[in-house]
């Protein structure tokens, strides 16, 4: 199952550098080293076992922009599942910005009206803490008007924090086809070993795919931050070719489970009940793994949900 991506924007908007820390294990520190896109660059990403996601990272260089929209315009925009695009929050040339964008969507309403939109405003560390909130709200009214009759979800991203995480995850969420069914018996998983909540992250990127929330949460980005975090303790560990199987951390208010749970998933599970251990919890954690993994597509015997 193929999905079409288009990541387009400017010439040093940051398309391959958030591509790849998502993608290709990168940190932030070393994407300086990466050249820029020559024309296009296509990898296919195989994501949650079925599903690969076909990424086409366009460059960005003026010439290359032109050449889109007229002698590529059908092979470009044909069949695309998702634009992507990146724009530079501090970019001096905001009008030709603009201008290309409208050209994309113009090329999308022509070849794949169905396909969704994504803007993100990137770069956003270079602003004032005190007018990022203002700032961004100007640029996601000027794009949601610009892309009528087409919507647009617009996402302020850094490679810098975990707001790149959170952009992503939420493009993914879309593309994944059975991301309802999903959702729904997790929920019901964290309902049967009463946790307060339970995430499932895509086993190479860490992106979340799926959450149930039991009890309600102050900080409402921390699922993307437990996905940064991991992701860069993962890398770490790779470094002294180690392997990162599983994390428990615990305090005097909750216990944290990080788990390998399918072959193109990891868990984590929260709960503050104390009288719930750890054994029960690894043992509901391993007794499930057959269900999702049929969810998944996996082939495996038929297994009930575990109870504790």
């Amino acid at each position: 199952m193929k999905k079409k991506v288009l990541l387009m924007g400017k010439s040093g908007s940051g398309k391959t550098s958030m591509r790849s820390i998502i993608f290709a294990n990168y940190i932030a520190r070393d994407t300086r080293r990466l050249g820029a896109t020559i024309d296009v660059e296509h990898s296919h990403v195989r994501f949650l076992g079925n599903l690969v996601l076909n990424l086409w990272d366009c460059g960005g260089q003026e010439a290359f922009m032109e050449n889109y929209f007229a002698s590529q315009r059908d092979n470009i925009f044909r069949n695309v599942e998702v634009l992507i695009y990146v724009f530079d929050v501090e970019s001096r040339e905001l009008e030709k910005d603009m201008h290309y964008y409208q050209s994309c969507l113009e090329a999308i309403l022509q070849s794949s009206p169905e396909a969704k939109i994504f803007c993100l405003i990137h770069k956003m560390d270079l602003v004032q803490e005190d007018q990022r909130d203002i700032i961004f709200s100007e640029r996601e009214r000027d794009l949601e008007r610009l892309s009528r009759p087409l919507d647009c979800i617009c996402f302020r991203t850094s490679i810098w924090d975990e707001t790149l995480y959170e952009a992503w995850s939420s493009i993914v969420y879309k593309l994944i086809p059975n991301v309802q069914q999903l959702q729904a018996n997790l929920r019901q998983f964290a309902d049967i070993i009463e946790a307060d909540e339970v995430l499932l992250f895509e086993r190479a990127t860490f992106l979340v795919i799926a959450r149930a929330e039991r009890k309600e949460h102050r900080d409402v980005h921390r699922f993307e931050k437990v996905s940064n975090i991991i992701k860069q303790f993962k890398l770490s560990c790779s470094k002294i070719a180690a392997q990162f199987q599983s994390m428990q951390l615990s305090n005097g208010n909750f216990s944290a489970y990080i788990d390998v749970f399918t072959p193109n998933t990891y868990v984590m599970v929260v709960i503050s009940d104390p009288n719930i251990t750890p054994a029960i919890t690894l043992l509901n954690i391993k007794n499930a793994r057959k269900h999702f993994e049929k969810l998944e597509g996996v082939k495996q015997p038929q297994q009930l949900l575990p109870n504790q």
